[in-house]
């Protein structure tokens, strides 16, 4: 059966890889650096998805110097360390390739800037895989998913009533769902059941491997 979607667009953190050990370890560090109560990385998961400004903000009381501060001293260990501190999820690779052999074309839609969304996928030979990635700039620019999603439709050059946004959290339901995409919530990542059915996800999935069904109909 052919598939309803003519394309899909997927968010990086917490959908394709795991990258929640060097996200907030580089918290922690930023932290630690600017004398804060030192946080235990285990309880900043939360952290993992929305925009790193957003997070510094909340972090921070909203001081913008302070938040300036914290994101340098993040960067400072993410760009050369963190940001391979990251782990492919079981099966996505197989998923990407038989999404790619079905025709249909891919793009990514992250709020990490695009930099360095960019090398990790090069990193883990996914690059090849999608026509289009789409990150925010280093300045905060265009780091909100819905101009994410809008920006990486525009590059795959599709109506979004054909595209499926997947991703982990509700800011990607919210970027699918200010287009009129279909969003489809991960259950691997971490955003979970309530968050995701809150925002309004038009689908679950717990594995890749059921996020293929759902886009490949046999």
């Amino acid at each position: 059966m052919p598939s309803e979607f003519a394309g899909v667009i997927f968010d990086l953190d917490g959908t394709l890889t795991d990258s929640a050990p060097g996200i907030t370890a580089c918290i922690a560090h930023a932290l630690a650096r600017h004398g804060l109560a030192p946080a235990d990385p285990a309880t900043l998961t939360r952290f993992v998805g929305p925009p790193l400004r957003e997070s510094f903000a909340e972090l921070a009381g909203g001081d913008p110097a302070l938040v300036a501060g914290l994101i340098a001293a993040y960067r400072e260990r993410f760009a050369g360390v963190g940001l391979f501190e990251n782990t492919v999820y079981p099966d996505v690779a197989q998923l990407l390739a038989e999404l790619r052999r079905a025709g249909l074309p891919l793009a990514v839609a992250t709020a990490k800037p695009g930099v360095y969304a960019r090398r990790i996928l090069r990193h883990f030979d996914l690059a090849g895989a999608f026509c289009a990635v789409v990150g925010s700039h280093l300045d905060g620019r265009r780091s909100d998913k819905p101009a994410l999603v809008g920006e990486a439709l525009r590059r795959l050059r599709l109506p979004a009533a054909r595209v499926a946004v997947v991703g982990d959290r509700l800011q990607d339901v919210a970027g699918a769902r200010a287009w009129g995409a279909t969003a489809i919530g991960v259950l691997w990542g971490y955003g979970g059941v309530e968050e995701l059915t809150a925002a309004g996800a038009d689908h679950l999935c717990q594995t890749p491997l059921e996020l293929g069904r759902l886009l490949l109909p046999a």
